[in-house]
């Protein structure tokens, strides 16, 4: 169950991070509406990386469609060169 809070609890905020845990961030509300996350810092990391992540997907996946794409065999060659060298 989240954690929702107003955001006038931040006036006693150590009992708002307080609630604040590893995939456990406190929602604040304002007006009665969801306004703010506070997430536990590995948390932030983690969506941040996922972020980077779909976003280097995308990339390529749209270079795929501009470009063209490359075979599985011709990826297959291409790392196994790389691996030569490697040792």
């Amino acid at each position: 169950m989240p954690t929702i809070m107003p955001v006038s609890s931040l006036r006693s905020y150590t009992e708002v991070l307080d609630g604040v845990a590893p995939g456990a961030p406190v929602f604040l509300t304002k007006n009665g509406q969801g306004k703010y996350a506070i997430l536990d810092m590995d948390d932030y990391n983690k969506l941040a990386a996922e972020n980077r992540l779909f976003s280097e997907l995308e990339a390529g996946r749209t270079s795929g469609d501009k470009d063209g794409w490359i075979t599985s065999e011709n990826v297959r060659k291409h790392f196994a060169k790389r691996a030569q060298h490697v040792q």
